[in-house]
């Protein structure tokens, strides 16, 4: 059996080896790759698409790049083994996970979580000011103000909408 870290890097690879296959055809279609996941579950493997437009996805959106990519993905055959395809929305509470995406969302809530302690902590939630090369600067309301925090030491970035209700 190959160690667990063997795995990360077969999948590293395998994902590269996706976005590049997946990117141009999804983008030839209209829509964004927002991001992409293969992840193991209960059920077997499964291979998320995550796509985007500025007019927003519909269920008619994700059933035709679910088409084509399926469409691809059989001729190619880069995944070993069997697996189910996903094609979905980002969501409200989208993952930023391009460095053009930090750009695109500058002046909205986000949650952050580091990969080690940054300030004591790893976790920071507040409007993200900007994207400088490969740092974020966020607005942190909690007295902690201004921070940056280096790209390469983000684990995961999402976006924290804020819902109103009118009563």
């Amino acid at each position: 059996m190959a160690p667990r870290g063997a795995f990360l890097c077969m999948a590293d690879l395998i994902l590269d080896r996706l976005n590049g296959l997946l990117e141009p055809c999804v983008e030839a279609m209209g829509y964004e790759l927002a991001d992409l996941e293969l992840k193991r579950e209960r059920r077997g493997q499964v291979l998320r698409l995550f796509i985007d437009q500025d007019s927003g996805i519909g269920l008619e959106d994700c059933e035709r790049v679910s088409g084509q990519v399926s469409a691809l993905l059989d001729v190619e055959d880069p995944i070993p083994g069997h697996y189910n395809l996903e094609v979905s929305s980002p969501g409200l509470d989208r993952k930023l996970a391009k460095p053009e995406h930090f750009d695109r969302f500058a002046g909205r809530r986000v949650q952050v979580r580091m990969r080690g302690p940054h300030l004591g902590r790893r976790n920071f939630g507040g409007t993200l000011l900007a994207r400088e090369g490969e740092v974020i600067v966020l607005d942190v309301p909690d007295g902690t103000g201004r921070v940056e925090l280096d790209l390469q030491d983000v684990v995961v970035a999402r976006l924290a909408p804020e819902i109103h209700f009118e009563d």
